[in-house]
């Protein structure tokens, strides 16, 4: 208890230690310079969702909401420079959404990216409008699935020839994700093409928007392995999540103890009870120090799976400590 007070307590006050944080001044009318300014800071914030998990990032991300959302109403603009703070406005209730989603806060996390949708079709940003889009089916998954395939399909339709290669390659593996979970292999497996196809072409000296810089091959693999777990198809998810898995640092320990939890589930579904427990376990030591619901939420399950072979060494081992 003591530790997590303190990691707390350190993750609170840590975008107020960095200098490059600190938000600029606002100039009597604000420019596309000054929004420049603004959406670099965005992608310095958005760096904490590296290491950090929601409960402890969200109140950040919405500062900055309401900060922008505060320009909107009260400033005067130069030309062109509304619609470019609008744009970064629906960017940052994205990632906001994202906290609030991670931390288990749904109606918030429902409500910031409704927002955000709003915000990118007043802004005439298709990219953002995409993504607002794929977000709202990542977060429907869990009650609508058909809903969530649905969202997750007009987020593809977006798609023009001058989307860039890693908006393209998101927004076509959230479908593959959608269908996964929904049971459709083949129009999974179409979607996983696209977004490695979107990743291949990808022009040298391409702009990628910093929101989906994240998005490459080993990203896309993991998300390919969590794919054909959802599947039941373990011989194809445990190679490629392995691969991937051994090239992500613990230090992204909540999204590390999330992608092991699906190779955990593969490993169980092909019987490796002995590989599963060990797996699950690494997961488990990862996510202990993490202010994120989701890897617990996606533990439990597996969890429970294993109590009928308490009688396995590696199994007795792993639910002793997660019971004490």
């Amino acid at each position: 208890m003591r530790r997590r007070t303190i990691l707390q307590a350190a993750s609170t006050g840590l975008a107020a230690a960095l200098p490059a944080l600190h938000r600029p001044d606002a100039p009597p009318r604000v420019t596309e310079a000054y929004v420049v300014r603004l959406r670099e800071r965005t992608a310095r914030l958005r760096r904490l969702d590296d290491v950090l998990g929601g409960g402890d990032t969200y109140r950040v991300y919405l500062g900055e909401v309401q900060h922008t959302k505060g320009l909107l109403r009260q400033q005067s603009f130069t030309d062109g420079a509304r619609r470019q703070l609008t744009a970064l406005l629906a960017e940052q209730a994205q990632q906001a959404g994202w906290a609030a989603f991670d931390s288990g806060r749904t109606r918030d996390a429902v409500a910031l990216y409704e927002e955000s949708r709003t915000a990118a079709q007043d802004a005439q940003d298709p990219d953002l409008y995409g993504n607002s889009l794929a977000f709202l089916a990542y977060e429907s998954l869990a009650d609508d699935r058909r809903t969530a395939v649905s969202f997750a399909g007009d987020s593809c339709a977006t798609i023009t020839e001058r989307t860039p290669s890693t908006v393209r390659a998101l927004l076509y593996e959230r479908l593959a994700w959608a269908c996964a979970v929904d049971g459709q292999a083949t129009s999974a497996e179409k979607a996983l093409v696209a977004a490695r196809r979107a990743l291949d072409e990808a022009q040298d000296g391409e702009q990628q928007p910093d929101w989906a810089a994240w998005v490459d091959r080993t990203e896309l693999d993991i998300m390919t392995g969590r794919c054909w777990t959802e599947l039941r198809r373990p011989l194809r998810a445990v190679p490629i999540l392995t691969h991937a898995l051994d090239q992500f640092a613990d230090a992204h320990a909540r999204d590390k103890a999330l992608y092991l939890s699906w190779l955990a589930d593969a490993y169980l579904t092909a019987g490796e009870i002995e590989q599963a427990a060990e797996t699950t376990g690494r997961a488990l030591q990862l996510a202990s120090s993490i202010a994120s619901v989701r890897p617990r939420q996606r533990l439990a399950p597996l969890l429970d799976r294993l109590r009928p072979y308490a009688d396995t060494t590696e199994v007795r081992a792993l639910l002793d400590h997660a019971d004490s």
